[in-house]
């Protein structure tokens, strides 16, 4: 049998389990001797919060390639549907205690991306818009997955066509009102036919994407 995962959290990049000598530690200061260690603690809590904040700002294409806990991926897709002021408020709150519980190596993935929105190329941006529509044409309509299948043999056919469906039904899922949800097989189909762009086209894709970011932007 598998063991289960301790409970516990990080601070400054180290684990701290619960009940633990630090664990223990740490809630001494909290409680009272220590302003300089429990400030630390709060400004890291803010700090991860705003991370969480800036990951709904992310680009699709950097977000789905990002290894998320399936609750920190909910919790955001939740805060982008939220429009309430106080509502939004507390489930970023709850995003930032997510955030908290990412290893360390998760974390500097998140920062890299990013940094990597605000300097990637023109062109691997209009490359990543392609997938972007290809997934969601896919997702939309049987007659483009019919196409992308005929166009790009070495994709696996069955497996895009299981994600397509788990999609659509994961979208139709949710409350009648609110946005669509978008779960993990939302979030790997766009991966697979971001894989097979680079494979089929590469920068000859990306140029065509660019020129045609281009006209709509005209």
């Amino acid at each position: 049998m598998s063991r289960k995962p301790k409970k516990g959290y990080y601070v400054r990049g180290h684990f701290v389990a619960e009940g633990s000598e630090l664990d223990l530690e740490l809630k001494r200061e909290l409680k009272g001797s220590d302003d300089a260690s429990r400030t630390d603690l709060k400004r890291e809590s803010e700090e991860l919060q705003k991370l969480g904040a800036e990951l709904l700002t992310l680009r699709a294409g950097l977000f789905d390639a990002l290894q998320l806990d399936e609750k920190l991926v909910e919790a955001i897709a939740e805060a982008k549907r939220i429009t309430n002021f106080e509502g939004k408020r507390r489930q970023m709150q709850y995003v930032g205690k997510l955030m908290r519980k990412l290893e360390p190596e998760v974390l500097e993935a998140v920062k890299r991306a990013l940094a990597e929105q605000n300097t990637v190329p023109a062109a691997e941006v209009a490359a990543l818009h392609e997938a972007e529509r290809w997934r969601d044409r896919l997702i939309a309509d049987d007659d483009a997955l019919g196409g992308w299948i005929e166009t790009h043999p070495a994709t696996d056919a069955q497996q895009l066509r299981a994600l397509v469906r788990q999609a659509r039904k994961d979208m139709k899922a949710g409350p009648a009102g609110e946005a669509p949800r978008q779960g993990k097989a939302y979030r790997e189909v766009f991966q697979v036919v971001r894989a097979q762009l680079a494979v089929h086209g590469g920068a000859d894709h990306a140029a065509a994407a660019a020129a045609q970011d281009r006209e709509e932007d005209a």
